[in-house]
């Protein structure tokens, strides 16, 4: 099957220690290029992780240097002064495709649900920012703005799982899904798959649930990634999982799944 695949969700880094099941040593631009080459990855979009100070910074080097292969959704501080400038030459950065936020403590519920965001949605949606969003602890306030912000082009995170949860409880939050899968400006990730099952390869006991989302979202919203720094299974497994055992995903919808849908949402022309 001749696809380019390309994956949405990447970390690198070079200082801090990131939390939880993510590798502890750093992940270069160098190591991470040869571990692509070796699973068949094309691409991959870069997502600054918040325990390198630095990262926005080892990002956009990584993307000037091989700009084919990575892209960037990148990060600046929510208090920085003058942030609508900011915003307006955010893309004229090297592989800048987007933003990527987390968002899931109580504050940012209040902020995401009043107007204090009311700048960060208004100006990425006037510069055409894509912008993701880490919010699983409050997923149904994207509804609010997704209507507000019609143009603005929003991507849910690892598919709106809680951190850390597992199995079912991994899943609880499908209602919201349901409601947020009938805007069209917003799309979700379906990135660190294995992190969400109990079982092994190929994770059957999640597999109807990662279906379910699958239909709600259509190909062309539904974005495959490893964020494989933080995966129990090869880099190739995580592809495979897709290609080769999601037999309800036809051929002819593969490919936007597993990289053209996403190089459409972020216009991002690699050809």
């Amino acid at each position: 099957m001749n696809m380019k695949i390309i994956d949405a969700h990447i970390h690198i880094w070079q200082n801090g220690k990131p939390r939880g099941a993510h590798r502890q040593a750093p992940y270069s631009a160098a190591e991470v290029l040869l571990d692509m080459d070796s699973a068949g990855v094309d691409a991959a979009i870069i997502q600054p992780p918040a325990w390198d100070p630095q990262a926005n910074q080892i990002a956009i080097a990584a993307a000037k240097q091989y700009p084919k292969r990575f892209g960037i959704l990148g990060n600046f501080a929510l208090n920085s002064p003058q942030p609508e400038i900011i915003l307006r030459d955010w893309k004229e950065q090297s592989g800048m495709l987007g933003l990527r936020y987390i968002l899931n403590e109580p504050i940012h519920r209040e902020w995401m649900m009043g107007d204090e965001l009311h700048w960060l949605w208004s100006g990425a949606q006037e510069n055409g920012i894509p912008i993701a969003i880490a919010a699983s602890s409050h997923l149904e306030i994207f509804a609010s703005i997704a209507k507000r912000y019609p143009e603005l082009k929003l991507i849910i995170d690892h598919l709106g799982v809680p951190l850390d949860a597992t199995g079912e409880q991994a899943f609880l939050q499908m209602p919201a899904l349901e409601q947020l899968a009938k805007f069209s400006n917003i799309a979700i990730k379906a990135t660190a798959v294995p992190a969400y099952a109990d079982d092994t390869y190929p994770y059957q006991s999640i597999e109807k649930h990662i279906q379910r989302i699958y239909q709600l979202f259509g190909a062309e919203r539904f974005f495959w990634g490893s964020d494989i720094t933080k995966l129990k299974c090869t880099w190739r497994q995580s592809i495979d999982l897709f290609i080769n055992e999601y037999q309800w995903i036809s051929a002819e919808e593969k490919s936007l799944v597993m990289g053209s849908g996403l190089t459409q949402w972020l216009s991002w022309d690699i050809d």
